[in-house]
C-alpha cells in the first residue's frame, strides 16, 4: 500500500459514479479514509468492498460532516441544489470540484457556467468552502488505467484561490498516481474547462505547463 505524502486524510464524497469511483478507490490505496456518498447508498456495497477497510458509504450529508475534505462529484445542473442542501455545511472545507458543464445535458446553467468559468461559477454556488478545481479534465477510464504508470506521469490540471488547499490537492494528486500542475487561481480554471484544448488529452506535466504557457 502506497503512504499519503501528508498524513491520512478523511474525504467524503457528493456523488460516487465513474469519477469518484476511480479516484477515490486510488485514495483509498493511499491509505486514506473515503466515505462515499449517494442518494441510494445501498447501491455502493460493490465500491466500498473494492476500496476496503477504510472505505464507508453513507448519505451525502453524511459524507460532507466526515470529510476533512470533500470531493464534489455531481451533473453540473445540481451545483444550486448542493449549495442550498449543504452549503453551510461546507464552509471553511477543502472542497475539490471535478464536475463539468454540458449544455446538452445540464441546460442553460451550464452554458453560463462555461461564459464566467466553472471554478468561478461553482465559488458562486459555494459561497465560503475553499474550492479548488481537479480532476475534471481527465476521463474516468484514464484515471483507471493511467494512475501510478512507470514514466512520466499524466498531469492533473488544478487551479485555486487557497493555496493551502492547493497544496493539499496537489498532494492528493500525487496519491492518486499523477502529477500535479497549478495552473492559477479560480478564475484561471476556465484554461482547462470541458471543450478547451487541453481537456482529457491525458498529457504529462511538460505537455501540459507547454500546451497552457506555464513555466
Amino acid at each position: 500500500m502506497l503512504a499519503p505524502r501528508r498524513g491520512v486524510l478523511r474525504i467524503g464524497t457528493i456523488g460516487a459514479g465513474n469519477i469518484a469511483g476511480a479516484v477515490g478507490l486510488e485514495w483509498a490505496k493511499a491509505g486514506h479514509e473515503i466515505f462515499f456518498s449517494s442518494r441510494n447508498p445501498e447501491e455502493l456495497t460493490g465500491l466500498v468492498a473494492q476500496a476496503g477497510p477504510r472505505a464507508r458509504a453513507g448519505l451525502p450529508a453524511e459524507a460532507v460532516a466526515f470529510g476533512e475534505v470533500v470531493l464534489l462529484a455531481v451533473p453540473y445542473s445540481a451545483m444550486p441544489q448542493i449549495g442550498r442542501d449543504y452549503g453551510p455545511q461546507l464552509r471553511g472545507k477543502i472542497v475539490i470540484d471535478c464536475g463539468n458543464p454540458y449544455t446538452q445535458r445540464d441546460g442553460p446553467m451550464a452554458a453560463e457556467a462555461l461564459a464566467k468559468g466553472t471554478g468561478v461559477a461553482s465559488a458562486e454556488y459555494l459561497p465560503g468552502v475553499r474550492l479548488v478545481r481537479a480532476f475534471n479534465a481527465i476521463s474516468y477510464r484514464s484515471v483507471t488505467s493511467q494512475a501510478h504508470r512507470t514514466g512520466a506521469k499524466i498531469a492533473i490540471p488544478i487551479a485555486g484561490d487557497d493555496m493551502d488547499a492547493v497544496r493539499v490537492t496537489s498532494d492528493l494528486v500525487v496519491d492518486a498516481g499523477f502529477d500535479p500542475v497549478v495552473v492559477g487561481g479560480l478564475a484561471d480554471a476556465r484554461r482547462f474547462d470541458q471543450g478547451a484544448p487541453v481537456y482529457t488529452q491525458d498529457l504529462t506535466a511538460a505537455q501540459l505547463r507547454e500546451a497552457l504557457g506555464l513555466r
